[in-house]
């Protein structure tokens, strides 16, 4: 996956990113590849996003790492008990996930965080693969925004779960069971946590944990909620 070059678009702004970098960064090399997944291989908890940041993920090689919106969604996952620490940082930082993996429907950062439906499409099938690794153990699902939903509902289909017709609607808390061969799956709804969510409060931290919380619990993972800041 990281040496994939089949969306031209793409390829071109995660590369020219790099390049000129954001002056804060300077000093660092980027990734400026397609991102791979993170988290344990047997997770029973996917976190599906959109794509990666250009001065996040795209700069640090690991999903939802070195931005704010990662900031926000990685202290949720602290404060329930299900990451290592409430930051990260670089993909060297020491961060521990607990039966949870983040991916995304689409692995290179688009020009305004906006990729197109081919790009969608392109990526899709290592979504696909994604998702068939992890069928033997996983039970639940949280998706980031509306794009994420559109993108992971197919993704699901062609890995083997029953999408029931019509499609499930996006909303914030939104959930549906798709039923399969890998097994029955709770899907979760949950707004972006996006800069333009968080900072409004759309979404705020009470309301993204309470998400995460119910999933994990669907997914049969320890909630060991700690003191929230």
């Amino acid at each position: 996956m990281s040496h994939c070059r089949r969306c031209p678009r793409l390829v071109a702004w995660r590369e020219e990113v790099a390049r000129t970098k954001r002056a804060a960064f300077a000093d660092e090399t980027y990734w400026g590849r397609p991102v791979p997944g993170f988290g344990p291989a047997d997770a029973a908890l996917l976190i599906v996003g959109l794509a990666p940041a250009a001065h996040g993920a795209n700069r640090t090689g690991r999903m939802f790492t070195g931005d704010r919106s990662g900031d926000v969604l990685y202290q949720a996952l602290y404060d329930i008990g299900l990451a290592s620490r409430p930051t990260a940082t670089a993909a060297d930082d020491g961060l521990t996930l607990y039966g949870v993996r983040i991916t995304a429907p689409v692995h290179c950062a688009p020009p305004a965080n906006k990729p197109t439906p081919q790009e969608r499409d392109n990526c899709r099938p290592w979504l696909v693969d994604e998702l068939r690794l992890l069928a033997p153990t996983l039970r639940g699902a949280v998706v980031l925004g509306t794009f994420g939903w559109q993108a992971v509902l197919p993704a699901f289909a062609a890995a083997g779960w029953h999408v029931p017709r019509p499609r499930p609607a996006f909303g914030h808390g939104a959930r549906t069971t798709l039923r399969g061969e890998p097994g029955a799956l709770d899907l979760f709804g949950c707004f972006h946590v996006s800069q333009r969510n968080t900072f409004t409060g759309r979404l705020t931290p009470a309301m993204l944990r309470e998400v995460l919380s119910d999933a994990a619990t669907a997914a049969g993972l320890p909630v060991r909620p700690k003191r929230p800041r």
